[in-house]
Formats: structure tokens, C-alpha cells, sequence
């Protein structure tokens, strides 16, 4: 576990900034939707919690979206928030978090997901950290598209220094992983989990970065994609890895596990879930076809960053 700084954790400042930035991200989706709105609920709770699940279905470039924001408190750290804190388990904590997921509506245009999160617990050996990032699931395979996204993740880790962005990419690429299919969700990009070495204020420095490049990441590759043609053929592949997706959240994700754990609103903890699905017996691709490509070029862990250059 890296060494704890001195700095004091302020989870006030980490709330008003994901708040923020889930205005900013709401904002820009429906812009690129052009017709659809978001719904937004506000529960409060006790100590001053708020929860403030965003959700818009049904666009004609959005099929689904979900933003949420939550603050936190609890008498108990759950299972899955502790297993790299064993010292933690069992004390109270409270946790802000924003975490989202976009399925377009085109096949042509990616799948996304972001998750940003501080905990602080408050018991004997008071402690916090970060985790998060943002990842990519294409269903038809642009290497462009693919350059471009890692750039922007290598970028937002700048702030960090050198090397970050390599160390949270493999980390990326093993988390995004199916075993049982033997085979990654997407392309990756950055994952981060239990982050406090250098101080507080240099990672809630690093953690505004990553929330800051996402709308640059993702909105260009949408912008090229939407209005690509496409067909029957095209929305059945999309549907079968959209499977994919779902088996991934309800089998290995961290954060599906912490929302059951800890008692939260069911509707926000399966909100990632894509709104259709489709699972063919032992499919196999067209060999040469542009989803055989996705499985076996885009999909394979890649230097994009090099593959750019």
C-alpha cells in the first residue's frame, strides 16, 4: 500500500467538483442527443448525503445514458471497498462518487464508461484513496478512434508524471477482462484503484484531469460515428457483445458489488446495463468480416499510443 500523506482529505471539495462535472457531462450528452433529456432524481439523506441519479433512454444518437452522483456515508466499509484496506474493514466511511455509461444507438459508435470515487473512512486508523477511470467498448473497430481515446487518457495522466499512463493502461486492460470468455470487454484506457501516494491534493489534482478529458476523449468519436449506415446485421453484433458488457457488470465488476453490498438503490446500481441484449449459441464471426476484426486486431491489448505515432 503506497505511503499515506499528511495532507488532509477534503471530500467536501471532491463532491462539488463531480457535481460539477456531472452538469458538464449531462449538458454535452444531451447537445450530442439533440433531443432527449435526462431525468434527474435528488435523494438526501442523513449527515448531509445526497444521491443524484441522472438517466436519459431513448434518443435518436443516445439509446441509453446514465450520470450519477453519490455522497455517501456508512457505519461499516462493505467487502468489496475494503479487500485492499483490511485495516479499514469494519470502520465508518463516507464515499463520493460519479459514475456513467453510454450506449448509442448506432453500432459504429462505442460504448463508454467512467467511474471517479473517493473514500474516506473514519474510525481508529482514519484513511482515504481514490479509484476510477474511463474505458472504451467498441463494436466495430476504428484504429483512429482507438489513437485517439489513449491519447487522451495519456494526457490526463500527465499530471502524475511519467509512467502513470502505462501502469493504469495494464491495469485497465487485466480489469476489462472476461475469463471465462478469455477474451477483454474493449479497448481499455486508464484504471486506478486505491490512490494516495503523493497527498491528497495531488491526487484530487489527477482525479480532476481524468474527469476533465473525458468529454475530449469520447464526443469527437461519437461526432464521427453516429450517422454511420448501418443494418440488421450490424445491431445483432452490437446487441451480442452489449452481452458481453452485461456479463462483465454482474459477474466481475467492483462497483456493481459495492452497490449490492452496501444496500444501494437498486436502479442506480444496475443502471450500467445496456437496454438490449443478445445471446447466440456458440457464435463464431464471418473469418474476415469486420466483427471477426474487432475481436482480433481492436480488441487485443495494443500500443495505440505507438500504433499513433
Amino acid at each position: 500500500m503506497p505511503t499515506q500523506s499528511s495532507s488532509v482529505p477534503d471530500p467536501l471539495a471532491v463532491r462539488s467538483y463531480l457535481q460539477e462535472l456531472q452538469d458538464r457531462i449531462c449538458a454535452s450528452l444531451e447537445a450530442l442527443d439533440g433531443e432527449a433529456r435526462f431525468r434527474e432524481e435528488r435523494l438526501e439523506g442523513p449527515g448531509g448525503t445526497l444521491a443524484r441519479p441522472r438517466a436519459l433512454e431513448g434518443g435518436p444518437v443516445i439509446e441509453k445514458t446514465a450520470v450519477h452522483f453519490t455522497h455517501a456515508r456508512g457505519p461499516k466499509l462493505p467487502p468489496a471497498a475494503s479487500e485492499a484496506h483490511p485495516h479499514a474493514a469494519g470502520q465508518p466511511f463516507q464515499a463520493v462518487s460519479l459514475s456513467m455509461i453510454v450506449h448509442p444507438r448506432n453500432p459504429y459508435a462505442p460504448t463508454t464508461h467512467m467511474n471517479l470515487r473517493c473514500f474516506c473512512t473514519e474510525g481508529d486508523s482514519p484513511t482515504w484513496w481514490f479509484g476510477g477511470g474511463f474505458d472504451l467498448t467498441p463494436y466495430y473497430g476504428f484504429d483512429e478512434d482507438c489513437v485517439h481515446w489513449h491519447r487522451e487518457a495519456a494526457t490526463a495522466c500527465e499530471v502524475l508524471g511519467p509512467g502513470h499512463y502505462e501502469a493504469m493502461k495494464k491495469a485497465c486492460d487485466e480489469y476489462f477482462y472476461l475469463p471465462h470468455r478469455g477474451e477483454p470487454r474493449g479497448i481499455g484506457g486508464i484504471f486506478f484503484d486505491d490512490l494516495n501516494e503523493g497527498g491528497f491534493d495531488a491526487c484530487f489534482a489527477f482525479v480532476r484531469a481524468v474527469g476533465d478529458h473525458f468529454l475530449p476523449a469520447y464526443l469527437p468519436i461519437v461526432e464521427r460515428r453516429r450517422d454511420t449506415p448501418y443494418g440488421e446485421r450490424e445491431r445483432r453484433f452490437q446487441c451480442l457483445r452489449r452481452g458481453r458488457y452485461a456479463e462483465f457488470n454482474l459477474v466481475y465488476d467492483r462497483g456493481t458489488k459495492y452497490g449490492l453490498q452496501s444496500g444501494r438503490r437498486i436502479e442506480s446500481v444496475l443502471a450500467s446495463l445496456p437496454p438490449l441484449v443478445e445471446w447466440r449459441y456458440d457464435w463464431q464471426p464471418e473469418p474476415g468480416s469486420p466483427e471477426a476484426r474487432l475481436l482480433e486486431h481492436t480488441l487485443q491489448p495494443r500500443d495505440w499510443l505507438a500504433e499513433g505515432a
